[in-house]
């Protein structure tokens, strides 16, 4: 093996957030590869890439072998198929960031809550869903969260209980194992945090507000609530290292409850691109690479998602539109089909009035997109 890597960073998964911080890192001079199981994924269209499974270690080792250091797009990339392409390609676990013990506690959303707990970082309660549940139903009653321990994101592998029927209605899902029932939060809103933790020091991009749509996210923009000691503390409870979004939890009272944490770049900090400071896929790069860190902070900004739309044409037509409003970014992935609700893009409104703008400019976008 060489002693110089071919490419400084390499990345495991090729979508969206791959390709924005590949094109981070390349204005800084970096060469990057990914790894993905498109032929033409969002990443590979602007830099090198491996094309096989996110499953298959040999390919993974392939992409370890290649570059100094390596990073996830996504967490639910199975640790014992990274450690076994570690030691294929020769390299220690060490290359790869965030460290794979704090991503194995990620990847369990039972052991993630269990870490919050016994680190006193305030969470909803969780336990299993083991035999008939009754269990679960004595220690967390109704309503309940019914949670995927394994893989769920936007949604996916979440329902509800809210009575014994309820519950015995998705037997066909917890039945089989593998899921966890949380304490229902009735929370005032959904607050979300970037968290950076590397050699050269540790902080918190600023505290937005977030809006769901169909368990998507759909609007992110600056709030008046300081949720960063909360989320910080939650990096610090898994052991994190690199870059984390937070989501929390902001309860009538005002309280802060950790609802669940992503250990790389996160929709929620796409705002930060046109702010004026360094973004989190920046962020991303320089905590990856032990780099000097950037201050994160910036000007106000509110950003909106770009789903896919029944009977959408070019996009082009949508840009033009969505441009016309004065301030406002759009950032498009590449992305080859444009299925319903599929994010496509986003659009960042910057200075006075941010929600009201990035509004505007999505409706004008979907209407001359669709």
């Amino acid at each position: 093996m060489s002693s110089t890597p071919t490419y400084d960073l390499g990345f495991l998964g090729g979508g969206q957030l791959a390709r924005m911080s590949i094109q981070a890192a390349q204005r800084m001079g970096l060469r990057c590869l990914s790894l993905d199981p498109g032929a033409d994924s969002p990443a590979s269209q602007i830099a090198p890439s491996v094309q096989g499974g996110l499953d298959n270690p040999e390919k993974i080792a392939e992409v370890l072998r290649q570059c100094g250091r390596v990073t996830l797009e996504n967490e639910f990339i199975r640790v014992a198929d990274i450690r076994e392409a570690c030691s294929l390609a020769g390299v220690d676990e060490d290359r790869i960031v965030p460290g794979l013990g704090a991503l194995g506690t990620i990847q369990d959303k039972l052991i993630q809550r269990q870490a919050y707990e016994r680190a006193g970082v305030p969470s909803p309660k969780a336990v299993a869903i083991e035999g008939d549940a009754q269990a679960a139903i004595e220690q967390i009653g109704f309503p309940m969260v019914l949670k995927a321990r394994f893989g769920g994101y936007d949604g996916k592998g979440t329902r509800y209980a809210r009575t014994p029927e309820e519950l015995a209605s998705h037997r066909d899902l917890w039945g089989k194992g593998g899921w966890l029932a949380e304490q229902f939060v009735p929370f005032r809103r959904e607050l979300a945090v970037m968290v950076f933790v590397g050699e050269a020091g540790r902080g918190c991009f600023p505290t937005m507000e977030t809006v769901q749509e169909n368990h998507v996210c759909d609007l992110v923009y600056p709030c008046d609530a300081d949720g960063s000691a909360v989320a910080l503390a939650a990096v610090e409870a898994v052991g994190g290292k690199g870059l984390f979004g937070v989501e929390l939890f902001e309860l009538e009272d005002g309280r802060i409850l950790v609802n669940e944490m992503a250990p790389r770049p996160h929709n929620t900090g796409h705002y930060s691109l046109d702010w004026g400071g360094v973004s989190q896929f920046e962020q991303h790069v320089r905590l990856v690479l032990d780099l000097p860190l950037g201050e994160a902070h910036g000007l106000p900004v509110c950003m909106a998602n770009l789903l896919g739309q029944t009977g959408a044409g070019d996009y082009r037509q949508g840009l033009r539109a969505a441009l016309a409003e004065p301030g406002v970014h759009v950032h498009w992935y590449g992305k080859a089909e444009a299925k319903a609700g599929r994010k496509m893009g986003h659009l960042n409104a910057v200075g006075e009035d941010v929600v009201a703008r990035a509004v505007r400019a999505r409706k004008a976008f979907y209407a001359a997109w669709t």
